[in-house]
């Protein structure tokens, strides 16, 4: 596991269920909202994005963020995680809860952020259980990661697509799994936002078809998918954090004020 950032006020790394957490404590919490971040596959914490942290911290948002390996948040059973519990139930359970018992926020008060891997599991969990998670929003989400496993060993960084290939053994079947084939036509997120660089030459094809398929669809959704500079990289993730966490905000506070 990459070793955690050094300290900074605010900020600590706890025990939930078994598995380390980051965790944002504001000294003035906005009151009814939270966020899980999940992170990508890289396994950077959420510290070690200067702007989004920044952002976060700003808007004195409380932050849970898992550390789950490359897991790929599924709902498939990983042992580099976890041998007894997949990533999305541990998230959904023991994840939900903490954040309910820490910060006195339930849903629909949670939104799920995430970056690259994260990014394609916040928006795969919020497809599968959109009445936990209304607000999602993905920078840069790894949607295709089948289409990584076809291509893993013609890429440097082939090895961290290895879970992959442990977890589905067929591109195939890895596919038929990834985020677009999780989309209900009548039962989604109420407020989703993903984000990509058309200079991404792995991702930003996974987040069209997201956004033809949504627009077929008939769902709401933003998608920003002009060019901003950066491809698949911290220094995108910083231009497109302003953006990403304004939707956040902007979309809890449409929650809060909603009547069920």
């Amino acid at each position: 596991m990459r070793p955690p950032p050094p300290s900074r006020s605010g900020w600590l790394v706890a025990e939930v269920a078994g598995h380390p957490c980051e965790v944002h404590v504001p000294p003035d919490p906005l009151p009814g909202r939270a966020l899980i971040y999940l992170h990508g596959v890289r396994e950077r914490w959420l510290q070690e994005l200067p702007v989004l942290r920044d952002l976060v911290e700003a808007a004195r948002l409380p932050v849970l963020a898992p550390r789950a390996g490359r897991s790929w948040w599924l709902d498939r059973i990983v042992t580099g995680f976890d041998p007894d519990i997949t990533a999305e139930r541990y998230v959904i359970g023991a994840v939900v809860a903490e954040v309910a018992r820490r910060f006195g926020v339930s849903p629909p008060g949670i939104a799920v952020v995430g970056t690259s891997m994260g990014g394609q599991g916040a928006l795969r969990l919020a497809y599968r259980h959109p009445n936990l998670f209304p607000v999602a929003a993905a920078i840069s989400p790894a949607i295709d990661f089948h289409a990584a496993m076809r291509e893993a060993h013609e890429r440097p960084d082939g090895e961290l697509y290895d879970t992959l290939w442990e977890t589905y053994g067929d591109v195939e079947r890895a596919r038929q799994d990834t985020a677009i084939l999780h989309v209900h036509p009548l039962n989604w997120p109420r407020h989703q936002c993903f984000v990509a660089d058309p200079a991404d030459i792995h991702w930003y094809d996974g987040a069209v078809r997201l956004q033809s398929k949504l627009v077929a669809l008939g769902i709401p959704h933003a998608a920003l998918l002009e060019p901003r500079g950066g491809g698949h990289s911290q220094e995108y993730y910083d231009r497109v954090s302003p953006d990403v966490m304004r939707f956040v905000l902007e979309r809890l506070d449409e929650e809060s004020r909603r009547i069920a």
